[in-house]
């Protein structure tokens, strides 16, 4: 059991992982997934599971009329759960303790973690 939610476990794909992220797109998936193995993690991703169903109210019995457009059902997004096998790992202190080093060799930093910077670029400091 988990002491906070910073440090959570799941079984993904009958294999137990620290939970990088949750509901992550395919390419949010696939970025967190090149980090993370850059960094010799062994990465798991599987599909997330989908929303529960809303509680269904009071049975229709009106057949719909023939000729009318009917509703499509909605596609739900498919949305990816990322873990790594050491389940030590933490992406909180990972980042913010500057552990991790992104493909071009510098230290990730939160903006390129959270992909807002294309680069990342360790040598500003945050306090400036």
């Amino acid at each position: 059991m988990a002491i906070n939610s910073n440090h959570t476990a799941e079984d993904l794909n009958d294999v137990k992982c620290a939970i990088v992220e949750k509901n992550v797109s395919a390419p949010r998936a696939e970025f967190l997934k090149n980090i993370l193995e850059f960094n010799k993690f062994t990465v798991v991703v599987a599909a997330s599971a989908p929303p529960k169903a809303a509680k269904a109210t009071a049975p229709k019995t009106d057949a719909p009329i023939e000729g009318t457009p009917q509703p499509e059902p909605v596609a739900q997004p498919t949305t990816f759960t990322v873990g790594v096998t050491d389940v030590r790992f933490n992406s909180v202190n990972a980042v913010f303790g500057r552990g991790l080093k992104s493909p071009n060799g510098n230290i990730v930093t939160l903006a390129y973690w959270n992909q807002i910077d294309i680069v990342s670029n360790d040598e500003i400091p945050y306090y400036e």
